[in-house]
């Protein structure tokens, strides 16, 4: 009996420790760089009604709008959405002509790429699916879909300022007023990259607050990334940040914060057809505005993509108003080799070149205190080293108030 008892004994030890090396092992491996990056993309993706595959190698998820990464934000889970704005501003332009896609020969709407292999159903919004390259290219993952600097202050008189952290812009902006939102037609290129630790956007900026610590920022356009998305294609996104880049906010819905609402534009997905140098010519139009009666802040792609909104509490001075409106471009000058980076803005080439061949910004407008859309008054430009980008801006019948900008980077002029 005494045996048995022992015996019994023995395997119930040994029982326990198989199972406690099982537990160390799970955790160890939870504990892991892999089991991290397994965790966040469970986190990032949520579970598919359907999924698309896109000729450019990315997956669409179609995901219930209620289960979108928004509703991870702890303010936002008893959230009801609010699936139209009150408002739209007064005064939109008449795009027809303009504001999807448009070449001498009339207007050709841009798509997105995904929407060749199918499209989303209603009830749903499209999400690009985040893999582990994604993340693993990213200098970690608490960083990835972050920026890493802020936006240009054009009223800095610091040279040294005025390209921190290697980043170089050509923009247009207005500022000493409170501004409720902005519009602007935007021409689409590639621009090319020099290296993957670069990028090139064009894109408008909504700003409140200073430039320290506390900057909030709401941002849309598109970009050319490829430490963002792998690849050198041209995407739409967008940015948030309440605290200056630090640690609120995200590209796209790479975190809690935008909700979206519309089934057929996805964020971060590439935009089709792009520009060509001296031939045919395309645009996309963003519009931003603050709802003034529930204070949300929406975003619209073209004439009839609303795409959804930025609930207000996730700002602080832009939950009143914002006081710049910044539009234009920005690069990353890594300086490889110690000379300047050959990363191009818009299309690569400089303002004077002109229409077809310089990239632009038109019918820029800001949405005033009492809803209305109007032309910026007092524009200003603003640009680090105008051998390297150049911005120039004009005022016509048929763009508005306008700026063609843009460059090569390294040349002659620009060692």
């Amino acid at each position: 009996m005494a045996r048995a008892r022992g015996g019994g004994l023995a395997a119930w030890v040994v029982a326990v420790a198989a199972a406690w090396v099982l537990w160390a092992a799970a955790v160890a491996g939870a504990r892991s760089p892999a089991g991290r990056v397994h965790r966040h993309l469970k986190r990032l993706n949520k579970p598919a009604v359907k999924s698309i595959q896109s000729p450019d190698g990315d997956i669409i998820d179609c995901v219930h709008i209620s289960h979108q990464p928004a509703f991870d934000h702890p303010l936002l889970k008893n959230h009801t959405i609010q699936f139209r704005p009150a408002y739209h501003p007064e005064g939109l332009y008449d795009d027809a002509k303009s504001s999807i896609g448009s070449n001498s020969g009339g207007e050709k709407p841009i798509l997105q790429m995904w929407h060749r292999n199918g499209r989303c159903p209603a009830g749903t919004v499209p999400i690009r699916r985040t893999r582990k390259d994604d993340l693993l290219r990213a200098s970690s993952m608490r960083r990835y879909g972050r920026k890493h600097h802020t936006a240009p202050n054009p009223l800095s008189v610091d040279p040294n300022m005025l390209s921190e952290g290697g980043h170089q812009h050509a923009i247009a902006y207005v500022e000493g007023d409170k501004y409720y939102g902005a519009k602007a037609t935007i021409n689409v290129w590639e621009p090319k990259i020099q290296q993957a630790n670069e990028f090139s956007l064009s894109q408008l900026w909504i700003l409140g607050g200073s430039f320290g610590e506390d900057l909030n920022s709401i941002e849309a356009g598109w970009q050319v990334s490829p430490d963002l998305y792998g690849d050198n294609n041209t995407r739409l996104f967008t940015y948030w940040t309440s605290d200056a880049y630090q640690a609120t906010g995200c590209y796209n819905i790479l975190c809690s914060g935008f909700i979206q609402i519309n089934s057929e534009i996805a964020m971060g997905a590439s935009i089709f057809p792009i520009s060509n140098y001296a031939g045919s010519q395309y645009d996309i139009s963003i519009l931003i505005w603050k709802d003034p009666k529930e204070g949300n802040w929406w975003m619209q792609f073209g004439k009839e993509y609303v795409l959804g909104y930025w609930p207000s509490f996730l700002f602080s001075y832009l939950a009143d108003s914002a006081s710049m409106i910044e539009w234009g471009g920005e690069v990353v000058n890594s300086e490889p080799d110690g000379t300047h980076t050959s990363t191009q803005m818009g299309s690569g080439h400089f303002p004077e070149e002109g229409f077809g061949k310089a990239s632009y910004f038109k019918n820029i407008q800001v949405v005033d205190s009492s809803n209305q859309l109007s032309a910026p008054k007092g524009v200003g430009t603003f640009t680090e080293q105008s051998n390297c980008y150049d911005v120039q801006n004009g005022n016509n019948g048929d763009w508005g108030t306008y700026f063609y900008y843009g460059g090569p980077g390294k040349n002659s002029n620009c060692p």
